[in-house]
């Protein structure tokens, strides 16, 4: 099987490419993805917001990565659920739609990559945004990704919000817009009270177009290489090993952690790292791998008296199918909660150029992301660093390409880290102490009230951090020694190879990665298409 481009990944950024190379009818391509499709009787919790829930805790959608015992963390392995289906992380996240801080995308511009600032890239994120407020200064209508308001909150999220305010932060009704700074309520990527991820955006009307072809259930194993050119790709898909030939590029969107890990399955890496598996080198790029960021989150744990709290209780079941019911008559309720309903983003100096914490505010008490379900009603607000220090990397556990990658975050390795997340958790303290906070909650469950020394909060910071499922630079764009990518994502020393995910991002951005990796796909889309009509 032959095509103009091979896609590996059907995610946020490759659920963009895949429209945009296939919107010329003369051009094919060939879309792969490893996981499922996200159709089906199965995919009602793909579909149905409040399924996050079960989404995080499954493997039916979902990689269910691990990392290595972490070493700041008291040695525990952290789990990482990645999207493993049309749309990837897209089809399982939390649906918050946050594009980050313009001194983010500076930044990146000023670590060698022109082009790749926010006067750049804020005209493709407004491209990209349907939103159902209209277009304005800040927002684009008309595009294909759909951001709407909440249909309806919880009480207790309107509560946070209020008490944000009383602790000293701002009342922000759009934390895309003039400023990011302050407490509100987030908007998401929904439409008609459904999830509306990157397959529902950009692949849906795509898919019947005869020069695209989607194979799902399609493990990439090998970068099939002529010398220092990639020509295609070997993948495992149902009917055994195919190997497919790109005429023209091969374009990899696995994200943050396949990317890396299917480049040094294919000889493309750190001359070390492939050695220790047998792997025979290709081409030596050290920093693949690399360069791992993520957002480190901790939570407070607080009772609701009121028992509004979506909760586990003698109420549940009337509840739920109430909620039910409501949901199939309107689109809207309780199952139509993206359950991180409101938040926030705070600066911890008035020196601070961007916020150094956000918070996501949930009217439910979530342990262990939701594995560990937890009787009674209470609430929940993650406290967030937002620009982390401290880098890991990802390894290989074996030559086979089926096995799990390595995934060692390195959390908390930087001291300037621990600092910050301790005094975001002390921030979200304040604001669950505030008085309308006050007024409808109980005891506290996490970190407690007998933890109020520094030296306690960060044993509990060691205890009970956990992602919050930003993983980003692991193929980081650039010119120096470690970088793996130009500024036209194609892989330093490889010809036809580019890689088009949230791994090439030098640096975490201020918020959630979702929109930012779409945005990353469009931009590509345009850099390949300019490359392909060159002389």
């Amino acid at each position: 099987m032959e095509y103009d481009y091979i896609i590996v990944g059907a995610g946020s950024a490759g659920s963009v490419l895949a429209n945009r190379l296939s919107a010329d009818p003369a051009t094919t391509v060939c879309l792969l993805e490893a996981g499922k499709p996200d159709h089906g009787g199965a995919a009602f919790m793909i579909n149905t917001p409040i399924g996050i829930v079960g989404l995080l805790g499954t493997k039916t959608y979902n990689w269910y990565f691990n990392t290595e015992p972490e070493p700041h963390l008291n040695g525990r392995r952290l789990y990482w659920p990645r999207g493993k289906t049309l749309g990837g992380s897209s089809s399982i996240n939390a649906m918050v739609y946050i594009r980050g801080n313009k001194a983010d995308y500076d930044e990146w511009e000023s670590l060698g990559n022109p082009g790749w600032g926010w006067d750049n890239l804020f005209p493709i994120f407004k491209t990209l945004e349907h939103n159902e407020r209209g277009a304005d200064e800040f927002h684009g209508a008309g595009g294909e990704l759909n951001v709407a308001d909440l249909r309806g909150f919880n009480p207790l999220a309107e509560i946070f919000v209020k008490a944000g305010i009383e602790a000293g932060l701002p009342d922000n009704r759009d934390f895309n817009g003039a400023d990011q700074e302050g407490v509100g309520f987030y908007q998401v990527t929904q439409k008609n009270g459904k999830r509306f991820s990157a397959a529902r955006a950009f692949l849906d009307h795509a898919k019947s177009r005869p020069n695209l072809t989607i194979i799902t259930g399609a493990h990439a194993t090998q970068i099939l290489l002529t010398g220092k050119r990639a020509t295609g790709i070997e993948a495992k898909t149902a009917t055994g090993l195919q190997r497919m030939t790109a005429r023209r590029e091969v374009i990899l969107a696995g994200g943050a952690i396949n990317s890396p890990q299917l480049l040094m399955l294919s000889g493309i890496g750190p001359r070390a790292e492939l050695s220790r598996h047998g792997i025979e080198l290709k081409h030596d790029l050290p920093g693949v791998g690399q360069n791992l960021q993520d957002h480190l989150d901790v939570a407070i744990l607080q009772k609701d008296r009121t028992k509004r709290a979506v909760g586990v209780g003698l109420g549940t079941l009337p509840t739920m199918i109430k909620a039910f019911n409501e949901y199939r008559k309107s689109g809207s309720g309780m199952l139509a909660s993206n359950a991180a309903e409101s938040g926030g983003f705070a600066r911890l100096s008035p020196e601070s150029v961007r916020p150094e914490i956000q918070f996501h505010f949930l009217p439910t008490a979530l342990r262990d992301h939701g594995r560990k379900p937890t009787l009674g009603y209470g609430m929940t607000l993650h406290c967030c660093q937002l620009h982390p220090k401290s880098r890991g990397h990802i390894g290989l556990t074996s030559a086979d390409p089926l096995a799990d990658p390595r995934i060692e975050a390195n959390y908390l390795s930087h001291p300037d880290d621990l600092q910050i997340l301790l005094g975001g958790l002390k921030l979200g303290r304040k604001i669950m102490a505030a008085p309308a906070m006050q007024a409808i909650s109980g005891a506290e469950m996490e970190p407690g009230p007998n933890r109020q020394s520094d030296s306690e909060l960060i044993e509990t910071i060691r205890n009970s951090a956990e992602t919050i499922y930003h993983p980003v630079g692991t193929c980081k764009m650039g010119q120096d020694d470690m970088a793996v990518v130009d500024d036209r994502l194609r892989v330093h020393g490889i010809e036809a190879l580019r890689v088009v995910d949230a791994s090439i991002m030098p640096t975490l951005i201020s918020g959630n990665t979702n929109a930012p990796t779409m945005v990353i796909g469009e931009k590509a889309a345009r850099m390949i298409l300019a490359d392909r009509n060159m002389p």
